[in-house]
């Protein structure tokens, strides 16, 4: 593990394989979990490509008691363009899956200077009425049921609110399903949810998705449901270079699920 000091911050990351032709490809993990939720598509991925795993500001191996301001989508954003300035490697590619892939998203838009290409795994967030016929503003359901598990963890009760957490996503009774090793990693990550229902962050416009220019790929698990194929469908629909994958057989951990098929996704994408 290495760091890099950014906005007054130490950065952890891991920096795994060697320079190939291309740039390197930056990794951004999503809400409660850190740089080791790449660690299943390393292998494969790194047979072609230099990986750079970040993890982001509060996230494991930091301890934060979810208390202050200094957890936004924000400060987050802000965080991952002073990274990769600092990496100084010229433009890179950029991946990020569910919370941060809605990241990886607005450094696109704010930053296109830094970027090669850009890929989504089910970038987490809302729509606004421009891509959402039916929004009525306001949080969303996910958000709510977000809400509650924090207020749990809150209060103590941190296996209680990450299995509200958990099965929001994957459906009721996935928690003890999670193998240990899983499990213990959400409890490692579990005070930034505190911070993430706290975020504010701005839905997604027809806007949005038009400003982003360069090459985009956008992952979907076949059988993941709600919100995030909804999002994703939206935003690939307007994103001008952009093209979509689904694995088949998995849900919103799919390079978990699916890493060699995953991998292969992204490696195919990266060399076009």
């Amino acid at each position: 593990m290495q760091s890099l000091h950014v906005n007054g911050y130490d950065m952890p990351y891991l920096d795994v394989g060697e320079d190939r032709a291309g740039p390197p490809l930056v990794c951004v993990h999503g809400s409660l979990s850190d740089f080791r939720i790449w660690g299943c598509v390393l292998g494969p991925l790194t047979q072609r490509h230099r990986l750079i795993c970040i993890s982001l500001r509060h996230f494991f191996p930091a301890r934060w008691d979810g208390v202050g301001d200094t957890y936004s989508i924000a400060q987050h954003v802000d965080d991952v363009i002073a990274f990769i300035e600092k990496l100084d490697l010229g433009p890179v590619d950029l991946m990020g899956h569910s919370r941060g892939g809605h990241i990886c998203f607005r450094v696109a838009q704010l930053r296109p200077d830094l970027l090669r290409r850009l890929i989504l795994a089910e970038p987490g967030g809302e729509l606004d009425a421009s891509l959402d016929p039916d929004y009525a503003g306001g949080p969303s359901p996910l958000l709510a049921r977000f809400t509650a598990s924090a207020e749990k963890i809150r209060g103590g009760d941190v296996d209680g609110g990450l299995a509200v957490f958990v099965d929001t996503l994957e459906g009721p009774g996935t928690w003890p399903r999670l193998p240990t090793m899983v499990k213990q990693n959400l409890r490692d990550n579990a005070f930034t949810l505190i911070g993430q229902v706290r975020d504010n962050r701005p839905p997604f416009s027809k806007a949005d998705a038009e400003s982003i220019r360069m090459p985009t790929l956008f992952i979907l698990g076949a059988r993941t449901k709600g919100l995030l194929p909804e999002v994703l469908h939206a935003l690939a629909a307007h994103v001008p270079y952009s093209k979509t994958a689904i694995i088949p057989n998995t849900t919103h951990p799919m390079f978990e699920q699916a890493p060699q098929k995953y991998s292969e996704v992204v490696l195919d994408f990266l060399a076009g």
